[in-house]
């Protein structure tokens, strides 16, 4: 067979696994892929503020086999992500991934002026993801290795009516996330982007108008657990092999 050998796939296990940690994990998007990685054998570190929720997730996947270790977070208090990542260090002593996940949506049109609502969106969506960054990247600086996965959207790639400000905020976490890719040669730097997924995003609109329309646009929907997946593609890689976007969207949804 002219020395060929057909190459032994290695499996991850608890002891030997990469520990990530998934910001935004008490619902959507965070939530699945928390399913999804550990039941994959990845050991996780998953935050929210919602604990209770995280609470419920984690007992689930810890009796399913799962490594799941969780704590309350808030993205947008430099300190709280801080403490996050030092959880993370105390139980496993090192960090492989953050999922940079958490996010809010209320969309309006810029003449309602909706400010608090536009300060919402960048805090968590801009500062959150920022939040993230300077919480793992010194860690994985040591390490010599890491990755990085900020969660954008397709309106990081376009602008609609009524989510001027959203859009905004998603088309910084690419503008971010490059930038981060460019800066670091041992740091894998990942952007997800998803089209219309199941989750609770919309439940945070409060401009009557903008929530009827929206309840049209997500009408052709894809499941949160189709966005888990790609971010588990993006984990699997070789470490030398890094996946900078992936857009992931409904198949009949013209968005």
């Amino acid at each position: 067979m002219n020395g060929f050998r057909k190459p032994v796939k290695k499996v991850n296990t608890n002891s030997e696994s990469k520990v990530v940690l998934i910001t935004g994990a008490s619902s959507g998007i965070g939530e699945a892929t928390a399913r999804v990685l550990a039941r994959k054998g990845y050991r996780l570190v998953i935050g929210a503020r919602r604990t209770e929720r995280l609470e419920a997730l984690a007992k689930q996947l810890n009796e399913e086999g799962g490594n799941v270790e969780f704590t309350s977070l808030d993205v947008t208090d430099l300190d709280d992500v801080r403490a996050f990542a030092g959880f993370a260090l105390e139980k496993h002593g090192r960090i492989d991934v953050i999922v940079n996940n958490a996010g809010v949506m209320p969309l309006s049109p810029l003449e309602a002026l909706k400010i608090d609502e536009w300060n919402q969106m960048i805090d968590v969506n801009i500062r959150g993801v920022l939040h993230g960054i300077a919480a793992a990247l010194p860690v994985m600086k040591k390490q010599g290795s890491g990755q990085v996965i900020n969660v954008s959207s397709i309106g990081g790639h376009a602008t609609f009516p009524t989510a001027a400000v959203y859009c905004a905020t998603k088309y910084a976490v690419i503008a971010i996330s490059e930038g981060l890719r460019q800066e670091n040669t041992d740091i894998r730097v990942t952007v997800i982007s998803p089209g219309v997924t199941t989750s609770e995003l919309a439940h945070s609109i409060t401009d009557e108008g903008s929530a009827k329309a929206m309840e049209s646009f997500r009408e052709v929907a894809i499941p949160a657990d189709a966005i888990a997946r790609a971010i588990s593609f993006a984990i699997d890689q070789p470490d030398e092999v890094d996946v900078n976007e992936i857009i992931v969207r409904p198949t009949a949804s013209p968005y």
